[in-house]
């Protein structure tokens, strides 16, 4: 049993380690950038979507059109982000990241996962798919046990 995670699986306790230390590296890059999380995660879905309406951004942030209008601007504002008008319909925008999350400080997390994935890279192909199809079997077992117990708690 590990003192820090109370994992009697040495397999569970450096899922939790690794778990923590990645969202320590997004909160250092959350610190440095001077954004919440909230406002990070919509970071890091322009910049695997630009160009996405505000409304795809609300639906995929799960917040209001209102929230998101706010966000977006203040993010505007401080020059993470900058919108541009669609080219058929003016009245559309398209919102684009104006930073660089490959560069400081959101490099944190881009370095943390790059080195995890340099690492991934010199594992046998066999070994890597068998340990990712067992780590997508027991999160969709457990996420599916969590959403058992909130229908029976509602």
């Amino acid at each position: 049993m590990t003192v820090e995670t109370g994992d009697t699986s040495p397999l569970s306790a450096a899922l939790t380690f690794y778990s923590q230390e990645r969202d320590a590296a997004a909160a250092r890059a959350r610190k440095q950038l001077g954004v919440n999380e909230l406002e990070a995660n919509a970071m890091s879905y322009l910049a695997k979507n630009p160009g996405a309406r505000p409304s795809e951004l609300a639906s995929y942030l799960r917040v209001t059109s209102a929230g998101i209008t706010t966000m977006v601007e203040r993010l505007v504002r401080r020059e993470i982000l900058r919108r541009e008008a669609d080219q058929v319909d003016r009245r559309v925008n398209h919102i684009h990241l104006a930073v660089d999350i490959e560069k400081e400080p959101w490099s944190q997390l881009v370095l943390f996962d790059a080195t995890c994935r340099q690492l991934i890279a010199h594992l046998d192909p066999k070994v890597e798919a068998d340990f990712a199809d067992f780590l997508r079997h027991a999160t969709l077992a457990a996420r599916e046990e969590a959403a058992r117990v909130d229908r029976a708690v509602a």
